[in-house]
């Protein structure tokens, strides 16, 4: 574990490495990206097991599809782009400037931080790294307490690997969290709860640090009147089910017409029963990660129905409460009073709500806060069109779910209270660089005419300009 009072000695160690080589060339940061993959690929099945032990059952194929494939794939999207990444952006200079120049030249900020989850811990540490390491940045990465055996493998494998003048990993509990927040870094990236990211954000603020937060909430799956419902049914119940809901971009509730409801009921019964024969034992269906999260999603669950839901449980199987399995719920009849449709689930619970039309559907998307992402289910351009229109999130996968993530030429992240910013591939080597303009006078230049005196000639230059403006 890192004492709250180590963070500043980091700090500076890795501030003067970068002061000696603050702009590093492209083969020097490549040989960084290269080690963390090396990183990756040597102890795959070591990341493995720890992910599997800190949730008392990680099915070792999803961390393979969902933490360790993206991790690699960002790194390869990062070392095919990276040096085209980083050369300045040449641009003409203002008509009345020219025959000046300019140009847009991308310098690291310096010293970036990752405040990782407990959820993704490997995915949500590496890829924000990948864009840190492109744009020339040293990082310290700060890994959740909820997670201590990979938390531990992850600072001790870095540490192997890189200097820790390059990149250095910490651990430690909330209070460690609290100081990592109000380092005066050149930037600070955090992925968790919208709760916690106000209190980061207001640490950050004293230090005038740069933050990317990269949130939640309640992102809605809507599938509409004209839907392959059989289709749509099947992906929303994937992207709720891996990783047991316990993904920041998982649907956490879904609207669909008011007379589908049973026959969603009876599809997800379908999927679930083919995608987790015997669910409760199904070693590929994951465990809730804490003893406190599995106790607050069952409070969320019974609370809904105390409150007059309707609890359907999917899928074969014996008593959900070994080794922390909870099976999948899907819950009808809910209402917007009730926790489980104001607070962001997190888990295998998933409520149906009703509309009667698409419109009344967008406008209960678009009455609430904006979502980290949208999932909409439709095979009409016009209502496709109108939704995408109408409603604000952070991204949108349309006619499935979740892999709007995976797309490294679009940038990650939320808007409003879904976060702050956004990476992933080049967005992410914008968001770790400053993009320094720079003007380039040219030797020859009609400049000296507008000193003063402000005289005739003057003035008639002035109105050229003005009318040309």
């Amino acid at each position: 574990m890192t004492e709250a009072t180590d963070l500043g000695d980091l700090l500076a160690r890795q501030r003067e490495a970068h002061r000696r080589d603050p702009t590093p060339a492209w083969p020097v940061r490549a040989a960084r990206l290269r080690a963390l993959e090396s990183l990756l690929r040597q102890h795959r099945d070591a990341i493995g097991e720890a992910i599997h032990a800190d949730f008392g059952c990680r099915p070792r194929e999803e961390t393979d599809l969902l933490e360790v494939f993206p991790s690699l794939s960002a790194i390869r999207h990062a070392l095919r782009h990276g040096r085209r990444w980083m050369r300045p952006r040449r641009r003409l200079a203002e008509l009345a400037f020219l025959p000046a120049r300019t140009e847009l030249r991308p310098q690291p900020l310096g010293v970036v931080g990752i405040i990782v989850p407990w959820n993704y811990p490997l995915y949500l540490a590496v890829g924000p790294l990948v864009d840190a390491l492109s744009a020339g940045n040293r990082a310290l990465v700060k890994m959740s307490e909820y997670t201590p055996q990979f938390s531990a493998l992850f600072a001790d494998l870095v540490a192997r690997h890189f200097p820790r003048e390059e990149v250095a990993v910490v651990t430690g509990d909330a209070t460690v969290a609290q100081a990592f927040s109000a380092l005066p870094l050149d930037h600070l990236l955090f992925t968790g709860s919208t709760a916690v990211g106000r209190h980061v954000m207001r640490a950050a603020a004293d230090n005038l640090t740069p933050v990317t937060l990269e949130l939640g909430g309640k992102s809605p799956a809507i599938i509409g009147p004209n839907a392959d419902f059989p289709r749509a049914v099947e992906r929303i119940v994937f992207g709720k089910l891996v990783n047991a809901g316990q993904t920041c971009i998982a649907p956490d509730y879904v609207l669909l017409p008011r007379n589908r409801v049973g026959d969603f009921v009876g599809a997800a019964r379908g999927v679930v029963e083919r995608f987790y024969p015997d669910i409760s034992d199904n070693g590929h269906y994951a465990s809730i990660a804490s003893d406190r999260q599995h106790e607050r999603l069952l409070a969320l669950r019974d609370a809904a129905v105390a409150g007059g839901a309707r609890a359907e449980t999917l899928g074969a199987g014996g008593s959900s409460n070994g080794a922390r399995r909870l099976l999948p719920t899907l819950l009808t009849g809910v209402h917007d009073d009730m926790a489980v449709m104001q607070e962001e689930i997190f888990g295998p619970l998933l409520p149906l709500v009703t509309y009667d039309t698409l419109d009344e559907a967008i406008a209960y998307v678009a009455a609430r806060p904006h979502p980290l992402a949208l999932y909409l289910f439709e095979r009409d351009r016009g209502a496709i069109d109108k939704v995408l229109s109408r409603t604000i999130s952070g991204g949108v996968t349309v006619n499935d779910t979740l892999y709007h993530i995976a797309q490294h030429h679009l940038p990650f992240g939320g808007v409003g209270p879904s976060g702050k910013g956004g990476y992933h591939g080049e967005a992410g080597f914008r968001t770790f660089s400053h993009l320094k303009p720079v003007f380039h006078q040219a030797r020859l230049n009609g400049t000296g005419l507008l000193n003063p005196p402000y005289g005739e000639r003057f003035r008639r230059l002035l109105a050229l300009l003005l009318h040309r403006g």
